[in-house]
């Protein structure tokens, strides 16, 4: 199995790839200075912050070689009460909680307008897998391209997305990629901060970056389970 991870910082790629030990380094064609660590299964990439350059990168990369799925990885806001610091989540549904419009009467999804998708669902079953591997939490991750900084912020997502656990900047535009080619995806998060007002004394990026490798050294298993399932399933 040949799975793709894509990041939006290096910090985080070397999180993920500390969980394998030493690799190799390999150029994305098309995307100037951008290097793959290789180890194993896993080809990972710190593909740059927002949704944007997530599904920029992906694409260049799915494009430059064949995987058998994609995960968007990193570290993320957790709601308050449901994914606290430290924890880990895993998408059951992948969201872009912003891409829409602005109303009179408040804000409209993309897909109330007539066009574009709001949301993606990665396997079930490997997300029930992960989360049982991980600990990890199950739940809606909302992609947004402004992070979150205020409680009223914060509150009006989780009354528009009741089932949210997390946001994060990147998990949607690496599932339409993913998409684009038919190819299953994952986004898995290491919460760093609670969503809400803006206080980084209180952010614990390291132990979120510490159990971000810790999962991904608990997947080739998992990984390697899922894939002899799902192939049993679709023979």
């Amino acid at each position: 199995m040949r799975v793709l991870v894509v990041t939006a910082v290096p910090v985080e790629r070397d999180a993920v790839t500390r969980a394998f030990g030493d690799g190799t380094e390999v150029s994305v064609r098309g995307v100037p200075g951008a290097e793959i660590h290789r180890t194993g299964p896993f080809d990972v990439l710190a593909g740059g912050a927002g949704p944007a350059a997530a599904a920029a990168s992906a694409a260049f990369a799915l494009a430059s070689d064949r995987y058998d799925l994609v995960i968007s990885a990193g570290i993320g806001g957790g709601f308050t009460g449901v994914a606290p610091v430290g924890s880990l989540v895993v998408a059951g549904r992948i969201g872009a909680a912003d891409l829409g419009a602005e109303t009179p009467a408040g804000f409209v999804p993309v897909t109330d307008l007539g066009f574009g998708r709001a949301w993606h669902f990665p396997p079930g079953s490997l997300v029930r897998a992960v989360a049982a591997a991980t600990g990890a939490v199950s739940g809606d991750i909302l992609t947004v391209s402004t992070v979150t900084g205020s409680a009223e912020r914060a509150t009006a997502l989780l009354a528009a997305h009741p089932g949210a656990v997390a946001e994060a900047m990147e998990g949607f535009g690496v599932a339409e990629a993913a998409d684009r080619l038919g190819l299953p995806a994952l986004e898995i998060r290491a919460v760093s901060n609670a969503v809400g007002p803006r206080d980084r004394d209180a952010w614990r990026i390291g132990d979120a970056l510490a159990a971000l490798t810790d999962a991904f050294g608990k997947l080739i298993p998992v990984l390697e389970g899922w894939t002899t399932h799902h192939d049993r399933d679709h023979s």
